[in-house]
């Protein structure tokens, strides 16, 4: 398994760069729940853990057991999620966006200045107005900060729609956490669909075209 590093880190540090945030979003893709961005800031000081990668590489229980870890051992940390509502009134894109600002702001809260660098996972992202910004395909799994920040927001997405499956049992979100597995839409062909659904863009799409086609 490949592990990420920090010279790209390093190299911004040299240059001058004090803050350098690592931005990753986790949810981009469900038919149903809020999309989650994570960002982390990290130093030369930080201790970093060897077993922290992409965290889609990595089991459900690693993510967690280094969920707490990253934030006791990073600068600053911060996680946004934004609503399905949001998502389908302004598109994914853009509420990627408004979760990574969301994200960097409590990051910036927290150090009390403003960031110096962002450094994003995906080159299709909508930039942050005002800072310096790298979008890098792959970063999640090449670049420490951005490995961390993607966990963050991977373990805080699934935590929230393990709890908001009290309110919707008959969906399992525990289990697929809103992705477009089989069982979510068997459940919800049976059920029609639910407050916390995406209504827009291809996922409803899908939704309704499914739901038509099995009929």
């Amino acid at each position: 398994m490949q592990y990420p590093d920090i010279e790209l880190e390093k190299s911004l540090w040299k240059k001058g760069f004090k803050y350098i945030v690592g931005i990753d979003e986790a949810g981009r893709g469900p038919l149903a729940g809020p999309v989650s961005a994570g960002a982390v800031v990290i130093n030369k000081d930080s201790v970093l853990n060897p077993l922290i990668t992409d965290s889609k590489k990595m089991t459900a229980k690693r993510r967690e057991e280094v969920f707490e870890y990253i934030k006791k051992n990073c600068v600053a940390w911060g996680v946004c999620m934004i609503d399905a509502k949001v998502i389908d009134r302004v598109g994914i894109q853009e509420a990627v966006r408004i979760a990574m600002e969301g994200a960097l702001g409590q990051v910036e809260e927290k150090l009390g200045k403003k960031a110096g660098y962002l450094i994003v996972d995906g080159n299709n992202v909508e930039s942050i107005l005002g800072y310096s910004m790298e979008k890098i395909k792959g970063g999640d799994l090449k670049h420490y900060s951005i490995s961390c920040a993607s966990i963050l927001a991977k373990v805080t997405r699934d935590r929230y729609m393990k709890e908001i499956s009290t309110k919707y049992p008959e969906y399992g979100f525990e289990k697929h956490v809103g992705y477009g597995t089989k069982m979510h839409m068997e459940r919800i062909y049976e059920y029609g669909i639910c407050d916390i659904h995406r209504r827009s863009l291809r996922g409803y799409n899908h939704i309704r075209w499914v739901a038509s086609s099995s009929g």
